[in-house]
């Protein structure tokens, strides 16, 4: 891909030049051959740790204890039990100055059935310029444009003439959670600016929503099925909840007044993902237990969120007669994803801008996402202003045949040497 020139330096035009394409398509497929589902993060931690190390960096992997994460103030949850967290460092440049850190998830979750992909999951096979394979689009093809980025950076010379200081911290737990993040914040990952390289398709996400993860107990009064009417369906109860947070949905969505969150039509989606009850074929259900998710709004916490649901359930149950009387009980578990944003004429996404503009041509719109990610952890937590940019459709995330383009690969790893360039100075 060529640069264009713009209004980058001589040293930054460089550094995006120098990005090897070759390369970047190797470190990615070898990301996604190393699986990593989330809980199980130590053997590609182990894999970035060599690559940085051999890129110039020094590097520090640790493995702080969950148990002292857990008790952190911050903590953001988790979904799955884990005995090990481990974390990468590398640092580059002078420290003392302005610092920027560059970051990324390692986890990616379940592949799910084999058979509905139309390779296997952990390819890594490139078809039409495309590279497949579980974790392809969410995150590797982004961990893959800061290796891309920092190899650049050593190959023109920059990255030794750096005069503030490069951290890249690579993390895991991201979606459970954030967990990973915050142990990396508590470990001093934290500076002036950060950039997270999850997939926006090279758009750049100034604003995200966040959600909690939920627990419904709903109750119903068994009775024989063929006497249905003399029971009452703890599922058709269910159906009666899921109306009142479709509504609620509805709701938050039209009083958004925010015009990046508003733009999506549905900026804190709610639902309900997995539903478990009854215990015979021939009985009404007299117990429903669903397990959802539910929007954290624009400049709420995850606990202001938590209320806004109660609310709504307890409204829902005190206009049912039987739920009245018998209220379904909410409990929160999983991931307390926040929400945050940062202002479109900072310096973080207008330096970025500027030089994604002057790398591709075309500077990327300023968006807002409708889901959770770690930058509010580095906003909220770390002080450090955070913007997300990086390669692949996340509509692709978390299905079968994921997969990234790799020209927005390389792309992106152009756009950050030539941003840690302009923003530290070489």
């Amino acid at each position: 891909m060529a640069t264009t020139g713009g209004t980058l330096s001589g040293a930054a035009l460089a550094a995006a030049g120098a990005v090897d394409p070759a390369r970047l398509a190797s470190d990615l497929a070898a990301l996604v051959r190393t699986p990593s589902v989330t809980g199980d993060e130590d053997a590609i931690a182990a894999s970035l740790a060599d690559r940085l190390e051999a890129l110039g960096l020094e590097v520090e992997m640790f493995t702080p204890n969950p148990a002292d994460i857990r008790d952190d103030p911050a903590w953001p949850g988790e979904e799955v039990p884990r005995s090990s967290l481990t974390v990468v460092l590398g640092r580059a440049g002078r420290p003392g100055g302005r610092r920027v850190v560059l970051s990324g998830h390692t986890d990616v979750v379940p592949a799910g059935d084999p058979a509905t992909w139309t390779r296997p999951p952990f390819s890594g096979e490139v078809v039409d310029g495309e590279l497949h394979g579980r974790g392809a689009c969410d995150m590797k093809g982004g961990l893959a444009s800061i290796l891309g980025a920092v190899r650049a950076l050593r190959d023109s010379g920059a990255l030794a003439r750096l005069r503030g200081e490069l951290m890249v911290a690579l993390v895991p737990s991201e979606e459970d959670g954030g967990q990973g993040t915050l142990a990396a914040i508590r470990a001093g990952a934290v500076g002036d600016m950060a950039v997270i390289t999850e997939p926006t398709g090279l758009q750049l996400v100034i604003a995200h929503a966040g959600a909690i993860t939920f627990r419904l107990t709903v109750p119903g009064r068994a009775a024989h099925a063929s006497r249905r009417t003399e029971g009452v369906s703890a599922l058709a109860n269910l159906q009666t909840l899921i109306a009142a947070l479709e509504a609620d949905e509805a709701r938050r969505a039209a009083g958004e007044a925010d015009p990046l969150l508003a733009a999506l039509g549905m900026p804190y989606p709610s639902m309900v993902g997995k539903v478990s009850g009854g215990e015979w074929a021939s009985t009404v259900m007299d117990r429903v237990v669903a397990e959802g998710r539910y929007g954290v709004r624009l400049g709420q916490t995850p606990e202001q969120a938590e209320g806004e649901l109660r609310a709504c359930i307890a409204a829902a149950c005190a206009a049912d007669p039987f739920l009245r009387e018998h209220p379904a009980s909410v409990e929160i578990t999983g991931a307390r994803f926040g929400s945050s944003r940062v202002a479109a004429d900072h310096p973080l996404p207008a330096g970025l801008a500027a030089a994604a503009g002057a790398v591709t041509g075309a500077e990327p719109p300023s968006v807002g996402v409708p889901y959770g990610c770690d930058m509010r952890l580095f906003i909220d937590v770390g002080d450090t202003p955070c913007v997300v940019y990086g390669p692949g459709d996340v509509r692709l995330a978390h299905g079968a045949d994921e997969r990234v383009p790799l020209a927005e690969v390389e792309a992106c790893a152009r756009v950050l040497a030539a941003w840690v360039v302009e923003t530290l100075g070489a």
